[in-house]
């Protein structure tokens, strides 16, 4: 989730105003997938299973998590297509899935366990997590651990595997545009986000720019489904998410009748896998994991499988957000 960027993005993580690439081809989401409610963890996927004798890159995890077998990923697991739960509340998503290929090249498990996204950093920092992986935008602010809302220092930041590119959308009442088409439309009208995201940075920084007399109202939620169902109630007049998040609910939501994206992206930037500082042999084996993966055709056939192949990368990156 990406102004302080996850495009989620956090303000207690340090994010900055960068979001995810305008994926123009995203639409064509599956459309067969429901949004499901959040459990308390679940693993990704069977086949992340491989055992460390016969994974290619297990060796180049730390010892103590090659000898676990797991990875702990800390995730928000209520943002469709990157990662929710499905009907037995496994998770899947674009997250889960490139997690468990990751998995088959290093010989563990990669174990979602779900928490509220403004809460992944500290729980990556506190070692409740190995990983948070859950539409993190990349930042600098992240990485250096500084508060985008402040300017202040927080914490000693993290590093990030960058995976994936993305940018943020604004999404209305099908039907009911009230003529938004950019941010400086939606003074004088009330917003809904998800708390600590890049959309919730971005609301917060228009806000400042609107006219007196024409305020924007913004209502942030702890997830981005309790924002769209406010917005389909008619709380609200508009909700931003990550594009790929924004147009998932604009193909499902209602069969397709409750929303529409409105304009263009904005803010494309780097979706990132969060690793603490001082665990900088994990980073590098994600990262070669996520090389493998992208090279032997694995990343390609999964961001397909989501329909948001605008968004792909050629290689992975570490601390690519600017």
């Amino acid at each position: 989730m990406t102004a302080s960027t996850t495009r989620r993005s956090t303000a207690k993580a340090g994010k900055s105003v960068k979001t995810r690439i305008a994926a123009a081809g995203a639409i064509a989401v599956a459309g067969t997938l429901l949004l499901t409610g959040c459990g308390d963890q679940t693993k990704s996927d069977d086949s992340g299973k491989t055992s460390a004798k016969s994974a290619p890159l297990a060796d180049k995890l730390p010892k103590e998590i090659r000898d676990k077998g797991v990875i702990r990923v800390g995730s928000d697991i209520a943002y469709a297509p990157v990662e929710f739960k499905d009907k037995s509340g496994k998770a899947i998503g674009i997250d889960p899935d490139l997690a468990a290929a990751m998995g088959k090249q290093l010989g563990v498990t990669f174990e979602f366990q779900n928490g509220t996204f403004d809460t992944l950093v500290t729980g990556l920092r506190s070692n409740r997590y190995d990983l948070a992986m859950s539409a993190m935008t990349d930042t600098k602010d992240r990485q250096d651990g500084i508060d985008s809302d402040t300017g202040k220092k927080v914490g000693e930041g993290v590093d990030f595997v960058d995976y994936f590119n993305a940018g943020v959308s604004i999404y209305t009442p099908k039907g009911k545009t009230q003529g938004i088409k950019t941010w400086a439309d939606l003074c004088g009208k009330k917003i809904v986000v998800q708390r600590g995201t890049v959309s919730h940075d971005l609301a917060k920084a228009q806000a400042k720019k609107c006219p007196a007399g024409k305020k924007l109202g913004i209502q942030a939620f702890d997830d981005d489904q309790q924002a769209q169902t406010r917005l389909r109630s008619g709380g609200a007049d508009a909700g931003s998410s990550d594009f790929p998040v924004a147009a998932y609910a604009v193909k499902t939501s209602g069969g397709g009748k409750d929303f529409e994206i409105v304009g263009d992206q904005v803010e494309a930037a780097p979706y990132g896998i969060a690793v603490a500082k001082s665990q900088t042999q994990l980073r590098d084996a994600v990262k070669a994991a996520l090389d493998a993966v992208i090279k032997n055709g694995e990343y390609d056939k999964i961001i397909a499988k989501w329909g948001v192949e605008a968004g792909a990368l050629k290689a992975a990156t570490v601390n690519g957000g600017k």
